[in-house]
């Protein structure tokens, strides 16, 4: 079982190491222009993440249920699945190109900054909206493919995307100086790079594995899988991975909300400790995946050993990295900083909470596990009711000791509040949703 978790999970991890550099790319790049612009990449990342991340079911749904059909030998069901998936996807873009310029309006009430941060933010925002078809395609595809228990076709699409994003950002900042204009440019070219490549993949997928080119004609297959009963159906199993993963995208929206209210400098600090989150996550989120791949197949196939066994393996993995991680952030969290910007008034502000990134790891990763335990068992329900707790605690315990400490505080007590209710609610999402695998998970390979 831990090869089959290692052939599954590491595939995703790279795959998840080169989804962050999107943002870390343009972090570095812009990072060594101003901590200005360090602060207009924090906003805009956060806007993106705040539209994207509530369409997460695309990957996360798509996924769960696939690997389900996948399990139970249901050929025809998971080709309908990815069209459903798809569809959707491409809605839900076309609804947010057409609503750019009400989104746009709303971003300086959520975020407070100078005219000048808010206007490179707002630079970068208005072109990298036009990338939204080729991300939410990618989230259907990408999804797609980790349920029929393949992760290597999205590491080569998410290698090759990043690759584009890399030499593009350069040319445009570097080379043409176009400045935080030519960083959105070339994640937006590099994403529809990348669903070029996804649906290649797609095409020969299909047209290659027996159990799917055996399945009657294209047309058909469309027709049937946007009948309206199971387009409903679809929504309804989703509709609880959008109200979780609501309140995720409130939380880190929050955050980057907070920082800006306390200072831009704090904002530009916690936009750097924030990338020793991303990286641990989605190399967290590599076990995640496997573990999506995993429960769903022996959910579907009703082998309640195996998924035992599978769960079992995935914590002690998960264990294991929290301890080489928080090591590796104690022994170069600094030169971390250092590749990023060489604002050296950010980075001696940022020394003052490097604490922080050695408890990321420790709170967070049985949250990053049991998603996609959860997610591949589809047992939507507890992780929305978890994410429900957990928010409400993050802003009980946020508001909380600000209303404690009044007027006592200043700028470095608001931040320590801000990030320790972040771990709080790191934590309540595991712990929550550990307690309820017997019953949620289990269960349904009986």
């Amino acid at each position: 079982m831990n090869k089959r978790i290692l052939g599954l999970a590491l595939p995703n991890i790279i795959t998840n190491i080169t989804v962050p550099l999107l943002g870390m790319v343009d972090m570095a790049i812009v990072g060594h222009l101003s901590g200005d612009h360090i602060g207009a990449i924090a906003i805009g990342t956060q806007i993106f993440n705040l539209i994207y991340w509530n369409f997460g079911f695309l990957r996360m749904g798509t996924s769960g249920l696939t690997a389900q059909a996948f399990g139970a030998e249901k050929w025809d069901e998971a080709v309908k699945i990815l069209i459903r998936a798809c569809t959707i996807a491409l809605s839900i873009a076309l609804l947010i190109i057409a609503l750019q310029w009400p989104i746009s309006l709303a971003v300086p009430y959520i975020f407070e900054s100078s005219s000048h941060v808010m206007g490179l933010a707002l630079t970068y925002f208005f072109v990298r909206i036009w990338a939204a078809p080729a991300t939410l395609g990618l989230y259907a595809i990408k999804g797609w493919f980790i349920g029929m228990q393949d992760s290597k076709t999205p590491m080569w699409i998410a290698i090759a995307l990043n690759c584009v994003n890399i030499a593009l950002s350069l040319l445009f900042v570097v080379v043409l100086k176009w400045d935080i204009f030519g960083v959105a440019l070339g994640t937006v070219l590099a994403n529809y790079t990348g669903l070029a490549l996804g649906i290649i993949f797609l095409r020969r997928r299909l047209h290659h594995d027996p159990h799917l080119s055996a399945l009657h004609s294209p047309f058909s297959t469309l027709k049937e899988a946007l009948r309206w009963n199971d387009m409903l159906r679809f929504f309804k199993v989703n509709g609880d991975i959008f109200l979780r993963t609501l309140c995720l995208s409130g939380v880190f929206t929050f955050i980057t909300a907070a920082s800006s209210h306390i200072s831009d400098q704090i904002l530009a600090v916690d936009a750097l400790l924030l990338q020793f989150f991303t990286l641990f996550s989605y190399i967290m989120d590599g076990f995640a995946y496997a573990g999506e791949s995993l429960v769903g197949r022996h959910i579907g196939a009703k082998q309640k050993r195996h998924l035992k066994l599978a769960v079992r393996l995935l914590i002690m993995w998960g264990m294991a990295l929290t301890v080489v991680f928080t090591g590796l952030y104690a022994a170069f969290g600094n030169q971390f900083l250092h590749i990023f910007t060489d604002q050296q008034d950010v980075i001696a502000a940022a020394h003052d909470y490097m604490t922080w990134v050695l408890v990321i790891p420790v709170c967070g990763f049985a949250a990053f596990l049991f998603d996609g335990i959860f997610i591949g068992a589809t047992a939507t329900r507890t992780m929305r009711n978890a994410m429900f707790v957990a928010t409400a605690a993050f802003f009980a315990v946020y508001y909380g000791l600000k209303y404690h400490l009044g007027a006592e505080g200043n700028e470095h007590t608001w931040n320590n509040v801000l990030w320790i209710a972040f771990m709080v609610f790191l934590t309540l999402r595991g712990l929550l949703q550990a307690i309820r695998v017997r019953k949620d998970i289990y269960s349904q390979a009986q």
